[in-house]
């Protein structure tokens, strides 16, 4: 870069992506997304209501390299969410509104493209509303915005949550749910769901943090 105030910097070519989140359970990747036209949600209504869709991008960054990659090149119609860490690769998660698909995409190791380890129908999900994939092991879910949460696969289920509790991540046989409170004073509890009923298994006061590495930190 030229001459600047800041020393040492390294130049990332992200192509007008400017904030990077660290790929949670693995220390090398960091990855941003432009939101051309919002989030997956926000895309599927604007597709609703007869608009063209602008594919948005999806970059990685190698750490401590600094090397950009973008594996996964939706095209029009198409829109990416979130990726997610698991079995020691990445998986990305598209929605293809004109052929009316949903696709979970691994990424190849040397990060040159993807290949499409899942494909389902998007009427199996009400909308995009918070459709994400999830560890551990790989999952795709949704919580919709009426206090509905849906399993979408590999197995299925549906149930109804409280209007203050928010899907975090899954653990083996278990849902694991954040719940907040304000009687009068904000506090949060940990609520564990057996997967994929939603059955509550047991409410813990504290919330639940997991590490890079797989750790689980309980804050009390």
């Amino acid at each position: 870069m030229k001459d600047s105030y800041i020393k040492d910097c390294t130049v990332i070519p992200a192509g007008g992506i400017n904030y990077l989140e660290t790929l949670e359970g693995t220390y090398r990747w960091r990855w941003g997304m432009d939101y051309t036209d919002g989030d997956l949600y926000e895309a599927e209504d604007l597709y609703r209501d007869g608009h063209e869709i602008r594919s948005n991008r999806l970059i990685f960054v190698s750490y401590p390299e600094g090397k950009v990659y973008e594996p996964v090149k939706a095209s029009e119609g198409q829109y990416l969410g979130r990726p997610v860490w698991s079995e020691d690769s990445i998986f990305c998660l598209s929605v293809d509104f004109k052929a009316g698909k949903i696709y979970i995409l691994r990424c190849c190791e040397d990060m040159s493209g993807a290949e499409s380890v899942k494909e389902l129908p998007l009427d199996e999900v009400k909308d995009c509303y918070n459709l994400m994939l999830d560890t551990e092991p790989l999952t795709l879910v949704r919580q919709g915005h009426e206090n509905d949460f849906q399993v979408v696969w590999p197995e299925k289920g549906d149930f109804g949550i409280s209007p203050t509790e928010s899907f975090y991540f899954r653990d083996g046989d278990c849902l694991i749910f954040s719940k907040w409170y304000e009687d009068p004073y904000y506090r949060e509890e940990t609520v564990i769901r057996a997967y994929p009923s939603g059955e509550v298994l047991e409410e813990i006061k504290g919330a639940v943090v997991r590490m890079p590495d797989g750790q689980k930190w309980m804050l009390e």
